[in-house]
């Protein structure tokens, strides 16, 4: 098939774990989880169907159980069949599956530990902005809550701000909850279009691409932010799959 590339794709991905009724792979990013729109270009949804051609041919589906945003590498689960994307689709409504991510982030938290609780909801209620998905702190959003952990803090160097590297275990799923949590704390993704500063960088970048100015003002390529352990119940035990760092982010807080 050919594709339309109108900005960067890394279309890698490799198996985590499988058997007869799910799979779990590591995304690389950015990647678009499915097709969207007019979008032609190559998705995680179009490479696991190739692997899974077989299984399709006899009677199997391709069912994506839980989303990464296009610039997130790491985990994805996907279910092979009807009973399995049921099954896991009750324990992700039941919040019986436990996530936890590494994220770099821009700054110094004086703290090692915390806990941000802070309800979401889309800005555009409570305040003006371009960007229609974005979302926000605010009182009357949707309850959610995440657990924060400093590993590791950089100091500045090569161009880069200082950074730190966190672990982030959200309890809830909402919409960028991690990117606007540590946002909200302070201490947003680095490289993090949306939710680093100025959003006109996203803007920026829907009309014209990566671009020298746009690495400049943002330092990496992508929202440093990676899916990298899933835990969920599966036919009466506890599956758990973890993805290593990716070498971009590795290299951000190598010391």
């Amino acid at each position: 098939m050919m594709y339309d590339m109108p900005i960067a794709v890394e279309a890698d991905f490799s198996v985590l774990y499988e058997d007869d009724g799910v799979l779990a792979v590591a995304k690389a990013a950015p990647l678009l989880m499915h097709p969207t729109g007019d979008k032609n270009e190559p998705t995680l949804w179009h490479g696991v169907r190739e692997l899974l051609a077989y299984e399709l041919a006899c009677g199997g589906q391709v069912s994506l159980v839980n989303r990464l945003d296009r610039e997130t590498s790491g985990i994805v689960l996907i279910a092979k069949h009807a009973e399995a994307a049921r099954e896991l689709g009750r324990a992700m409504q039941n919040r019986q599956m436990q996530k936890r991510y590494l994220a770099v982030v821009q700054g110094w938290p004086e703290w090692d530990v915390a806990h941000c609780a802070e309800p979401i909801g889309r800005m555009g209620e409570v305040a003006p902005t371009r960007i229609y998905v974005r979302q926000s702190c605010q009182p009357q959003g949707k309850a959610c809550a995440t657990d924060i952990r400093v590993l590791r803090r950089v100091p500045a160097r090569h161009g880069l701000p200082a950074l730190s590297l966190v672990e982030c275990c959200p309890h809830t799923g909402r919409m960028h909850q991690i990117r606007v949590h540590l946002s909200w704390l302070g201490f947003p993704l680095l490289g993090d279009k949306i939710y680093g500063g100025d959003e006109a960088c996203y803007l920026d970048f829907i009309e014209q691409g990566w671009s020298p100015q746009l690495a400049a003002r943002l330092h990496f390529h992508r929202q440093a932010l990676h899916a990298a352990a899933l835990s969920f119940p599966w036919r009466g035990d506890t599956v758990h799959v973890e993805a290593p760092l990716p070498r971009d982010m590795a290299a951000l807080v190598a010391i």
